[in-house]
Order: structure tokens, then sequence, then C-alpha cells
């Protein structure tokens, strides 16, 4: 099965064409093992950053009808720790890692991404443009064509190796950002991170999140993170990976069918940790609706 759910991601060939996303695999050694990797082809780590963040106040997590919303606000320990205390689990991992950087300023980036470059067996970095839980940083990079080839041009300049950005879906014109990451050097476009939202404590009467808004993700979101992607797809040469809603085969394979060569699945594994085994199980059955031999074969197919 391994050869029929392989996967190439430009360069990079992974077995199965689920990616867990940034945010959601804890840094605890047994979920690093193969037994708890089963299914997944790839993990990003949690957003990294060059100094530690404690993250936003107050409320972080609220559950929506068919989604969550989170406002995390990228905490972490900061890139030098996160080289002391888990540089051993990325080099032991039995499948790629993608280290998942936090865009700040210029000075503060190319620090994280120069100290990254030690870090054995790294798969790719994924430049993170797109977090909407903090200020000044993440998606005030992302939303704009200009600022986003900015970000992807300093990363470039300090990594030599594979570059991953990850998108903001609040862009005016998303076609615009794809095709201003692309030329810029990047080597694959994720698509896209958490969309904004808000809830109402009613007990409180007031909103649920210290920052009010907060990222959206889950099921709800999936029709519209579909229609990114394929909109990207339209405009870029370099590899997309689908991300946003993920959470069953079906999922999976609409996002390869308008062009994705992988997906990230992030919330899906809340409410399941074999998420990406139970996909990976049910993804041999679309393939023999469609009466081909792999998912290499389905990419793009729904575009021809």
């Amino acid at each position: 099965m391994a050869d029929t759910l392989s996967v190439n991601i430009g360069s990079l060939k992974i077995d199965s064409p689920v990616i867990v996303a940034s945010g959601v695999w804890p840094y605890n050694e047994d979920f690093w093992s193969a037994g708890r990797l089963e299914g997944i082809g790839a993990i990003c780590t949690k957003a990294i950053s060059f100094a530690p963040r404690s993250g936003n106040e107050g409320c972080r997590i609220w559950e929506t009808p068919s989604g969550l919303l989170n406002s995390i606000g990228l905490q972490n320990c900061g890139v030098d720790s996160f080289m002391q205390s888990y540089s051993e689990l990325v080099s032991m991992c039995p499948v790629p890692v993608i280290a998942n950087v936090v865009m700040e300023s210029e000075s503060d980036t190319r620090e994280t991404l120069k100290r990254l470059n030690g870090l054995e067996n790294l798969a790719a970095v994924e430049l993170n443009v797109s977090c909407p839980n903090v200020d000044g940083d993440g998606m005030a990079w992302g939303t704009e064509a200009c600022s986003a080839a900015k970000a992807v041009a300093i990363a470039r300049k300090v990594w030599p190796g594979r570059l991953w950005v990850k998108m903001t879906p609040q862009a005016a014109d998303v076609q615009a950002v794809a095709k201003a990451i692309e030329s810029e050097g990047a080597d694959v476009l994720v698509s896209a991170n958490t969309w904004l939202g808000m809830s109402m404590d009613m007990m409180k009467g007031k909103p649920a999140f210290s920052r009010r808004i907060a990222g959206l993700s889950g099921p709800a979101i999936f029709p519209l993170s579909l229609r990114i992607v394929w909109d990207i797809c339209d405009v870029v040469k370099i590899p997309v990976v689908g991300c946003g809603g993920v959470s069953s085969a079906d999922d999976c394979a609409a996002m390869i069918l308008a062009g994705a060569s992988a997906v990230e699945v992030g919330t899906a594994f809340f409410k399941n940790i074999d998420s990406g085994k139970r996909i990976c199980n049910e993804l041999p059955a679309l393939l023999r609706r469609y009466n081909i031999n792999s998912l290499q074969d389905m990419n793009g197919m729904a575009r021809k």
C-alpha cells in the first residue's frame, strides 16, 4: 500500500498524503514512534519563534458547530530551547519533519532559520505567514502579495533547504499572493491556515476570547479551503499542500483531485488521534472507484 499511497511534494517523497498540521502533535516521545505514526506521512512541528512566547491570555480553545476556534498565540519555547530539547526527536523520527517557523521581524526570522540549519534530518521549513492570533507577525506578512514576497525573500537568503510557505485565507487576492510567494523561490505552498472568527460566551455576555478574534478550523471550513486550493493551482507551478478542515478520505481525495499534492490535517486529530491511519485505510476504495493505481495518478484529475 505504501507505493499506492505515496506522494511526491516536489523533491520530498512521503509514504502517506497525510501531514500533521502545525500546533497539533505533542512533543511526547511516544507520539513520535512508528506505532503512533501509522498513516502519517510527515509531521509539522508546533510554531517556532526566535525567543520564547507565552501565548495569549484567557480562553484559548472554543468548540463550534463542525469546527474549533483557537487563540493559542504561538506559545513555544523559542528556537534555542527547541534545538536543545527536541532535536533528538526530529533526528530519530521515522517520518519527515517540517519545522513551522513564525515569520517575525527580519532579524529574528533570519536568526531562527540560521539556528535550524544545524538540525539534522529536517525535511523542510514551513514559513508561517498566516497565524491570525498575534499582532505584527504571522498573518500580517501574508495578506498582501508585496509583504508575502518580502517574507519569502528574507527566508530564502538564509535557508538553503526546502522552503514551504503557509498562506492565510484572509488575503484579498490569494492568487496574487501565491504567485508572489512562488516568484521569490518557495518550493511548496500550504493552503491555508485558519479563518478569522469569534464566539460569544453567553454566560458572561462577552466575547469568548481576550483578543476577540480567533482562528476557525475543522470540517466547517473545508469547502472554503478546497476552493482556495483550486484557485491557487490555477496560477502556480510549484506543489500545493491542501489544508483546512480535512477530516476524511473523501476530503483528502478532493484536495488531490483539485491539484494538491498532499494534505495537512489538524483538528481531526483532536477527535481521533488515529485519523491518519483511518484516512489511509479508506483511500484505496477511492482509487478503485476512479480506476487508477495510485494517488499520484489522482493529482489534478478533476481539472482534466
